[in-house]
């Protein structure tokens, strides 16, 4: 297949959903800031950011920074490029750095879109972090983390057989887990604020999954046939 005929193809499988997944990301937002936002959870939430503040503790401080900048743009970026050279060259196939790179940078273009529409202000607590210019509605640190070690456990655990090495990788997503909880910490984000970044990661790594490892399994099948 032609790459010009390869990027058309995967266009017409991904663009839709992607919008639709975009689109349902700003209704989140919106029917959480604007039309929930004093029904309960949601008026308990502050209650949990200043629940974080009250504990605080310099080594947990420590750790918690860590976290963050585990989910930092610049941290994502690298580790990202990393994997996906290290998946081209020992497995001698474009379809799986092809999918993990789409999974990273398909959440961050429904994140940022999305703060775009979303006017949420940080929660009233101390932040610990410099306040990116982008609404606190949702985490880009919690969905970055989520689509790339969600993506690279699935990966990973494919290529595994025994069950307890399929368990280590999806331990994975421990990552993100305290990406999000650190975020939380820290004052930076409400919890529906992480807990929308989580279905935003998950759904775009769902959708790549489907429309780039997806197609891999039918080219395989295609061959095989033919053989």
């Amino acid at each position: 297949m032609a790459i010009e005929h390869r990027a058309a193809y995967y266009a017409k499988r991904i663009l839709p959903w992607l919008i639709a997944l975009l689109l349902g990301m700003i209704g989140l937002g919106l029917l959480i800031t604007k039309v929930l936002n004093h029904t309960w959870p949601f008026t308990v939430e502050d209650g949990v950011n200043r629940g974080f503040a009250a504990h605080r503790t310099p080594p947990w401080n420590v750790v918690t920074e860590v976290f963050s900048l585990i989910g930092s743009t610049p941290v994502i970026i690298g580790v990202t490029a990393i994997a996906a050279l290290i998946l081209l060259k020992t497995l001698h196939s474009w379809y799986e750095p092809l999918f993990l790179c789409a999974a990273v940078s398909a959440q961050a273009i429904v994140f940022f879109f999305t703060t775009l529409v979303i006017d949420r202000q940080r929660p009233p607590v101390k932040h610990l972090d410099d306040s990116p210019p982008t609404s606190s509605f949702p985490s880009g640190h919690t969905s970055a983390a989520f689509a790339l070690y969600c993506g690279l456990a699935l990966i990973l655990a494919g290529l595994v057989h025994r069950t307890w090495q399929k368990w280590l990788c999806w331990a994975l997503l421990l990552m993100p887990v305290g990406v999000a909880l650190s975020r939380l910490y820290r004052g930076m984000h409400h919890p529906s604020d992480v807990t929308a970044s989580f279905i935003n990661g998950a759904l775009c790594v769902a959708l790549m999954s489907w429309a780039i490892l997806g197609s891999k399994s039918l080219s395989s099948r295609g061959r095989s046939s033919v053989s």
